[in-house]
Parts: C-alpha cells; sequence; structure tokens
C-alpha cells in the first residue's frame, strides 16, 4: 500500500492540531480526511519525528520476520509430510521388513556343534 505522507508530515499536521487549528480546517488544508487524522493522533500522538521514523522501521522489520517465520513453518510442516508418507511406505523398520517385521534370528553356536537358532528384537 503506498502511503501519501510520510512521518515528518503526518506529525506536522498533528502539531498544527495541537496548536489549535480545527481539525475540519487541517484536514480541508492538506487534502485528507478526519479518519486519517484521528487514526495517526492514535499512532503517532505525541510521537516526535525521529520516534515515528523508528516505529516504521520496526513495523518493516516485524512484517519481514513474520513472513520469515511462516515460510519455516510451511517447510517444516512439507517436511513432516513427506517423512510421514515415506514411512507409511516402507511400513516396518527395513530390518524386520526383511524377516516378516519379527526381527532377526541367526545361529548362535552353543557349544557341541548343534545349530540352534536365537531370535533376537531389534
Amino acid at each position: 500500500m503506498k502511503k501519501r505522507f510520510t512521518e515528518e508530515r503526518i506529525t506536522g499536521f498533528l502539531r498544527e492540531a495541537e496548536a489549535g487549528l480545527p481539525v475540519k480546517e487541517l484536514c480541508r488544508r492538506h487534502g485528507f480526511n478526519e479518519a486519517s487524522y484521528y487514526l495517526w493522533r492514535n499512532k503517532f500522538g505525541g510521537m516526535s519525528v525521529p520516534d515515528a521514523k523508528r516505529l516504521r522501521e520496526l513495523e518493516t522489520e516485524n512484517a519481514r520476520l513474520k513472513k520469515l517465520l511462516a515460510e519455516q513453518v510451511l517447510e517444516s510442516k512439507v517436511i513432516k509430510d513427506v517423512l510421514r508418507k515415506s514411512g507409511e511406505r516402507t511400513g516396518p523398520t527395513r530390518a524386520g521388513a526383511l524377516h516378516g517385521g519379527q526381527g532377526i534370528e541367526r545361529a548362535a553356536g552353543t557349544g557341541g556343534g548343534t545349530d540352534e537358532c536365537q531370535h533376537i528384537a531389534l
């Protein structure tokens, strides 16, 4: 949104009104409506020009940070969705999938030369 008046001009308008110029006359003279005057008064009332400039800088930085946060949240959600979907496709863990999801069986020598199988859960 393009702003027609700078903070310097707005604070100047507010100072004129504080000096005793009627609001209707001020608005007519400078070409803005009364609603704008009251919005500016609420936002910039009692501020100096450097304060108003700093407020604008902070608002710009805040908007930039909100945009960055929104992008990060979206990226995080996309990554979680991809990981969740890839987990649904592969099913159980890879080792468990190879052996029917029951873990790995291996031959364990227990002495005496017999081949016994032990079940090892992963």
